[in-house]
């Protein structure tokens, strides 16, 4: 039995529970809190059939759901016991800040999760790679015949499954600065991928987004593991940080104890001894950020899974979609989806993984970025620079200012932009959809503008 559930389960009853956003995690709240015949009020902003779709006719008809719309959604806010808050809510809002003044306990789907899970948690953040090293980490993890629950920015929420997770299993967390932003407990295992600048559109400064990513190791204890990127300028401050063991990972063998990778090898190192893990040839992603994200995951996992289940895991592992996806070779022509790359931080270690300069197509939507140093690393790694969507000026500023006669192509539209760089590309050439900017501009989300960049290549020659 999870005490820690049934205790909670306890202090819930008779106790008013807001919930703020329908966001995927909090129906998952709010699924488990009516199973136990408890009274919520949700709080929406807007009162559309996009939000009603999210509740099934069975919640809508429960009267246990009490449903508030409108411009004043969160007046009342401050009688709350307990807060629920989408990752997408802000927590600094006034009526949250007010409502936590007055006693209210501010918390989130992802939160109660680490509070309550029986097991060992895995929690994975940073500004790149995420995705790739969680799903590697989980991929070990079930080749090694663990059994795995997936959670936070991927797999699905877990608040609803904590009745049938054991002490026995593991649970690994993709967790973004929006959810760790109010986190007061870390993973067992955490790891901090990278940090490059992002999402000042949500928080109020840079700090308050560094100090976030750092809410994933700043609360474990002496016995927990946080796997840190020696190359990352913020490797000391971290360090200085850390309560319990370190690894390291590096594109380097200057390292204590973790992994590297070097002459296009990966090493797993421990002190003095060194040990092989995979040659990068044999394996099906390409690039020294996917290889850094191979050694982050190796940290996190080489106290429950060998080497031979590592490497066999690895050999066959394809990557992510729309994470320097490769697409298809079309008259000789690589193309390459790498539409998650919302950042210039991002679409940097995506121009850094190829041996050859290549034709670049970046802009979207602007989250108030600076593209400044972008310019500098767009001339040395591409020949031909091809832009759209609201960042393309200022894109453009940034590589002019590096070099004046650099080739830049603007245009309307994606497809305008692929079938631009058929026309320019030679035998051997690669193209690469590596946006350094959001989508919202012209998408929905990333997925759908790389969905779209793959069609669009896919028909080329039809």
């Amino acid at each position: 039995m999870n005490e820690k559930l049934e205790n909670f389960k306890k202090e819930l009853v008779g106790k008013r529970i807001d919930v703020i956003g329908l966001g995927i995690s909090n129906i998952s709240v709010i699924s488990y809190l009516l199973s136990l015949n408890i009274d919520i009020n949700i709080y929406v902003r807007d009162e559309n059939e996009n939000s009603k779709e999210k509740l099934s006719e069975e919640f809508l008809n429960n009267k246990k759901l009490h449903l508030n719309f409108g411009s004043t959604y969160l007046d009342d806010l401050d009688k709350a016991d307990y807060i629920f808050r989408s990752p997408g809510i802000k927590p600094f809002l006034p009526q949250i800040e007010n409502a936590v003044r007055n006693g209210s306990i501010l918390t989130s789907e992802i939160e109660q999760v680490v509070n309550l899970a029986p097991c060992k948690i895995i929690g994975i953040t940073g500004s790149a790679g995420k995705t790739t090293t969680t799903t590697l980490v989980s991929e070990f993890l079930k080749k090694y015949k663990h059994n795995v629950y997936v959670g936070g920015n991927i797999g699905t929420p877990l608040f609803d499954k904590l009745d049938k997770i054991t002490k026995d299993d593991l649970i690994v967390l993709e967790l973004s600065s929006f959810q760790l932003m109010t986190m007061r407990k870390s993973p067992n295992y955490a790891l901090i991928t990278n940090i490059y600048e992002d999402h000042l559109d949500y928080h109020r400064d840079f700090e308050e987004y560094v100090s976030a990513k750092e809410n994933i190791f700043i609360h474990q204890k002496k016995d927990d593991l946080f796997v840190i990127n020696k190359d990352d300028k913020y490797y000391d401050r971290f360090l200085g940080k850390v309560k319990g063991k370190v690894l390291e990972f590096s594109e380097n063998d200057n390292i204590t104890s973790g992994a590297f990778f070097k002459n296009g090898k990966i090493y797993l190192k421990d002190k003095n001894n060194i040990a092989f893990v995979v040659d990068v040839n044999d394996l099906k992603i390409i690039g020294n950020k996917n290889y850094l994200n191979i050694c982050s995951a190796i940290c996190l996992v080489k106290d429950f899974v060998d080497i031979e289940d590592i490497k066999d895991t690895l050999i066959h592992f394809r990557g992510v979609e729309h994470r320097l996806e490769f697409v298809d070779i079309i008259d000789n022509v690589s193309y390459y989806n790498d539409s998650i790359s919302t950042t210039p931080g991002k679409a940097i270690a995506a121009l850094t993984s190829f041996d050859k300069k290549i034709i670049l197509i970046a802009g979207g939507s602007d989250k108030n970025l600076d593209y400044t140093p972008f310019g500098k690393y767009i001339v040395k790694a591409s020949k031909y620079l091809i832009l759209l969507g609201a960042t393309s000026k200022k894109i453009k500023e940034a590589v002019l200012k590096v070099d004046k006669d650099f080739k830049i192509k603007e245009v309307s539209n994606l497809k305008e932009a692929i079938y631009y760089s058929k026309e320019i590309a030679k035998e051997g050439d690669i193209v690469v959809m590596s946006p350094a900017s959001a989508s919202f501009d012209m998408y929905k989300n990333y997925k759908q503008r790389g969905k779209e960049f793959k069609e669009i290549v896919l028909n080329l020659n039809r």
